[in-house]
């Protein structure tokens, strides 16, 4: 297809598909792009286009703001022209075989939002005139050849939130600037770093993730790190740290994953870590030493590695450490008086025992003549963090706008856990009626399941990185988007969607059969109120869901002389009513 001849062509999405056969020349189509002087989001990836960055598309639309060519087997260096794209919101590369060095031309892009090179074979260093990106927020850099020393340039980058620098060839130290940016989220740089990391960063405050394991860093664990009170992740193992665990990591009541293991650290292990959520806990390879705690992470051996420290003793059986001397002491110095005590204590704890079991067995029966009652469905869901949602959105990038309504919008994203294409909606919490409409929907959507009903996946309810509160429902992605679309053509979307009687009749079937359920066969009836095409929504086989339930009522809060109020849009009477 010639997609020159679309010169009003605004939003080329060719990403997730199988395009390329591998010869070298599958990038030349994009030449004939150079003639949509209108072009602003080009999305190519995730393909198997093969051949050389192509020098055209230096020549595209100055009102390009998104252009993602990862993953894809394009090879050749980077264009000096690429200069010329000064509307870029967006660069993506990753996952290439692009070669050669990082045109310092790319510093004239000071709109960049974010900068993806990761997995490619680039050289050379980190261009100073990276420092322009003022409202760079993303820099991936990860999994490259890339050398020499950060430049300190990059600490103009005040709004950095991601950076990912591992798996290069730098040496030197980390700037001490880039420890000074109040919106970091997370930060990864596994290379050849030396020295010590700073001695003081204090505006860390929304620090999630920090990873600098496998460098060269010395001396002891700054302490400045237990005033990251969002940390979830610290990888801080294969360096060179020594001392004891900072006291200040009291704090840390947030952390999932510590890995402290290989390096010089020594002292007792802190009883705090016992009353932490952690996931995985790694602290073997040191010069630990003391009791090794019971209770926690520390009671299940499959979450926990202690190896290669020698001087520890107890903990649980399966760490196979030798029993401390005050234990081993106690046992052997127990007194007949002491016997005496306990088999008192454990014939008390024996008829308390019984006499609890037969109470439950009474409740038990008792219970039995009661009728049965459905279980709470357990909610399977990972919460997900505002940071999350900000990443799988590449911001709320326009570009991933996919509906406005009247308490919020709605983006598309993929969560990068497990890859899921996701819609995130967003509530406007500034609009009067934005949070009554969040928990109409919760309240509404927790318990109930049918196929017609667009599927919620989780919920975030946080604040943001400026301290304001934060509510978003994620959804499971309809790739057809919403009925109103097939319907009622507009604009840019005038691509002429007719659909067959068929598919017509099937899509009010689906919508049929969600009202008779939500009417009929919930525990509680639901009203929905407002029901319009805008908010039936079409996956990839053209079966109808039904969505946004933030006017949704239960039928028992509802009398029938307020009927007659029920709210809905303009044009549309809810069913329910009708």
């Amino acid at each position: 297809m010639n997609f020159g001849s679309l010169q009003n062509l605004i939003r080329l999405y060719l990403w997730g598909n199988e395009l390329g056969i591998g010869k070298g020349d599958d990038l030349s189509f994009l030449e004939y792009l150079t003639n949509c002087s209108s072009l602003e989001t080009l999305d190519v990836s995730r393909n198997r286009l093969n051949g050389v960055f192509p020098e055209s598309l230096s020549n595209i639309s100055t009102q390009l703001s998104f252009l993602s060519l990862g993953s894809n087997s394009m090879f050749g260096s980077i264009p000096s022209g690429i200069q010329n794209l000064v509307g870029l919101t967006t660069l993506g590369m990753e996952y290439n075989f692009l070669t050669g060095t990082i045109p310092i031309g790319v510093g004239k892009l000071n709109k960049l939002g974010r900068l993806v090179f990761e997995g490619n074979k680039l050289s050379g260093q980190i261009p100073p005139t990276f420092g322009n990106f003022s409202q760079l927020f993303q820099l991936s850099l990860s999994g490259n050849n890339l050398s020499e020393t950060i430049p300190s340039s990059l600490g103009n980058c005040k709004n950095l939130q991601f950076i990912y620098l591992s798996f290069n060839n730098f040496r030197g130290s980390l700037p001490k600037q880039l420890f000074s940016f109040p919106s970091l989220i997370e930060l990864q740089a596994q290379n050849y770093f030396f020295t010590s990391l700073p001695s003081e960063a204090s505006h860390l405050k929304a620090l999630q993730n920090f990873n600098v394991s496998n460098n060269r860093f010395s001396g002891e664990i700054p302490s400045w790190l237990g005033n990251c009170l969002s940390l979830e992740y610290l990888q801080l193992d294969g360096n060179f740290f020594q001392g004891s665990i900072p006291p200040t990591f009291s704090s840390l009541k947030g952390l999932r994953y510590l890995d402290l293991s290989r390096n010089n650290l020594s002292g007792k292990i802190p009883r705090y870590l016992e009353k932490f959520a952690l996931e995985y806990l790694n602290l073997s390879f040191n010069n630990f030493e003391g009791e090794l705690p019971k209770q926690g992470v520390f009671g299940n051996a499959s979450r926990v590695s202690v190896l290669e420290n020698s001087k520890l003793c107890g903990g649980i059986h399966e760490s196979q450490f030798p029993p401390c001397s005050s234990q081993a002491s106690k046992k052997r110095g127990i007194s007949l008086a002491s016997k005496v005590k306990f088999s008192v204590i454990g014939v008390v704890l024996c008829l308390i025992s019984l006499s609890c079991f037969f109470t439950i067995l009474y409740c038990v029966r008792k219970s039995r003549s009661k009728p049965f009652a459905v279980p709470s469905v357990e909610d399977p869901f990972v919460n997900v963090s505002y940071a999350e949602l900000l990443k799988a959105t590449d911001g709320f990038s326009s570009a991933n706008l996919v509906g406005i309504g009247s308490f919020g919008v709605v983006y598309k994203g993929i969560l990068y856990c497990d890859g899921t294409m996701v819609a995130v909606k967003v509530f406007n919490l500034q609009r009067q009626g934005a949070l009554r409409s969040f928990m109409a929907e919760c309240n509404a959507l927790r318990n109930i399941r049918h196929l017609n009903l667009v599927k919620i996946l989780t919920c975030c309810s946080s604040i943001d990185f400026k301290g304001n509160d934060f509510k978003a429902l994620v959804y499971e992605y309809m790739p057809n988007g919403c009925l109103e679309k097939w319907l009622h053509m507009k604009g840019h979307d005038q691509l002429r969607r007719n659909l067959k009687f068929t598919q017509r009749l099937n899509i009010a079937i689906d919508v049929a059969s969600v009202l008779d359920y939500l009417h009929n066969l919930c525990q509680t009836s639901i009203i929905h109120q407002d029901l319009k095409p805008s908010n039936i929504l079409l996956d990839d086989d053209m079966i109808a869901h039904v969505s946004d339930f933030g006017l949704a009522r239960f039928l028992s809060e509802v009398s029938q002389s307020n009927l007659v109020g029920m709210k809905g849009s303009i044009g549309y009477i809810a069913p329910e009513i009708s």
